[in-house]
């Protein structure tokens, strides 16, 4: 029997109303119980975004083999992974990973991840906090006449959005770094807006950066209705807020959430660590399911 077999006594306490809960008396690991992992996981769905202290054991291999018992690993499609690792993507000051904008993980895909885990090796002596939203208790606040608009509605996601403009104090190698490694393949995809989530069934907002247009509006309704819709996503209300120590870690829902790195450390040096694990193509109110509408080897749409 392994060591990590035995009954857990794992304690959740939420950190806000709406979102995030702190998980104690658990080490994450490869070999962790089920029982262990199915608390982790509703505790996951109930709480969006789930926080884990002291987690100093984990290297990567750990990392990705503990990923592996929320679902299926999945490499970044542009960013090439931490060298010696299958899926780890590095979250570094030091190369472009600075994503100061609030947006859900890789919706530039139509089976988009379902969950993110995210490992903190070097932290900033002040600043690089994350910040998470709920997308559920957003989509919940709108009207009822706004949820039966915006129900109906689609929007093209891509990975070749502009940068410049939505990331807030871009530097010319930021966008050199984008344009060359995150943007250079081009993905698009096209998601309701409003999708189902598949094990709670709530309705969630699928919105943050990597939407290019609300489809069927013009250009400027298109951008009002997003700012508007954004601004419910991140309303104080809807958010919690993780002041990183090295090796905390972070799993959420990214079919439930929206999350933005605090980019206010100046050139202090930040090193996370995710691994996200595969997704599901979303399904609209109406039973539709999202699609690709670009990617290697698919023939882009007329």
């Amino acid at each position: 029997m392994n060591a990590f077999a035995p009954q857990t006594t794992i304690e959740v306490r939420p950190v806000t109303g709406r979102i995030g809960a702190e998980i104690s008396g658990v080490q994450l690991s490869p070999d962790l119980g089920r029982e262990a992992v199915a608390q982790i996981r509703q505790a996951l769905l109930r709480h969006k975004v789930i926080f884990f202290r002291g987690q100093h054991h984990l290297d990567n291999d750990g990392q990705e083999g503990f990923a592996a018992l929320l679902g299926a690993p999945v490499a970044h499609p542009t960013v090439p992974t931490t060298p010696g690792t299958k899926y780890t993507l590095d979250i570094a000051s030091t190369h472009g990973g600075r994503t100061n904008s609030w947006h859900t993980d890789v919706t530039f895909v139509a089976d988009y991840p379902q969950a993110s885990i995210l490992r903190a090796e070097v932290i900033p002596a002040a600043g690089g906090d994350t910040v998470w939203a709920n997308t559920a208790t957003a989509y919940q606040d709108l009207s009822p006449e706004l949820k039966d608009f915006v129900g109906k509605l689609w929007a093209l996601h891509t990975n070749d959005y502009d940068y410049a403009a939505t990331i807030a104090d871009v530097s010319a190698e930021r966008i050199k770094h984008f344009k060359s490694v995150f943007a250079a393949t081009v993905y698009e995809a096209e998601h309701p807006l409003v999708r189902i989530h598949p094990e709670t069934g709530e309705p969630t907002l699928v919105l943050g950066h990597f939407v290019k247009k609300i489809n069927g509006l013009s250009s400027v309704d298109s951008a009002n209705l997003f700012n508007l819709l954004q601004a419910h996503v991140t309303r104080p209300e809807n958010t919690v807020r993780w002041r990183w120590t090295p090796g905390d870690v972070a799993i959420w829902d990214n079919r439930a959430t929206q999350h933005y790195g605090v980019a206010d450390y100046g050139n202090e040096l930040r090193i996370l660590r995710r691994v996200t694990v595969a997704g599901d193509l979303p399904v609209s109110l109406d039973g539709h399911t999202s699609f690709a509408k670009r990617a290697p080897g698919l023939e882009a749409a007329a």
